[in-house]
């Protein structure tokens, strides 16, 4: 009878195993192990743990574009290279939401560092210039020019307006 009962549970551990849906709630990107100048995007748990046991291909937008990026075990590599320093803004959709990050990649000769851009920053920056200037009229004219200078930058490198708002909008999302 034990053996009946070890066998039956380990029928229904397996079964219950392959049900469970294989998805991508998480991710993390670092510089690909190959140093060709391509980010790799790795599957991670709430605790931006690794995990391994994701494979397939899954559909990711980078920068606007759609990318059905291969996974095996828990790694994919994004199809482009890498030119100069720039953002990179990561969004993939499924079941359980929509999981976007932005990033900023410095780019040093063939090295890539991508830097994880929090979303609470691009409303705090601004937030934080507005209020000084509001509260000090001489620094008013000051604040004005450091915002439009932030402005550029970001566009400059890839980071136009539709996508700060975009970055802004995915993080209040998932804050709720």
């Amino acid at each position: 009878m034990n053996k009946f009962l070890l066998i039956f549970f380990l029928l229904y551990a397996a079964v219950t195993a392959k049900a469970q849906p294989v998805a991508v709630n998480n991710f993390i990107v670092k510089e690909n192990l190959l140093k060709n100048e391509k980010l790799a995007i790795i599957a991670a748990d709430s605790t931006d743990k690794p995990l391994e046991e994701i494979n397939g291909t899954f559909l990711f937008v980078i920068n606007g574009f759609k990318q059905e990026l291969k996974f095996n075990d828990g790694v994919a590599v994004a199809p482009q290279q890498i030119e100069k320093s720039g953002f990179v803004y990561i969004k993939h959709k499924n079941e359980s939401g929509t999981h976007a990050k932005l990033y900023y990649v410095i780019k040093k000769g063939t090295d890539l560092n991508p830097i994880k851009i929090n979303w609470m920053l691009l409303v705090l920056i601004p937030a934080v210039l507005i209020l000084l200037g509001t509260m000090f009229r001489k620094f008013l004219v000051f604040a004005l020019i450091i915002l439009i200078i932030i402005l550029i930058f970001n566009h400059n490198k890839g980071l136009s307006l539709g996508g700060l708002f975009e970055t802004i909008f995915d993080g209040l999302r998932s804050a709720f």
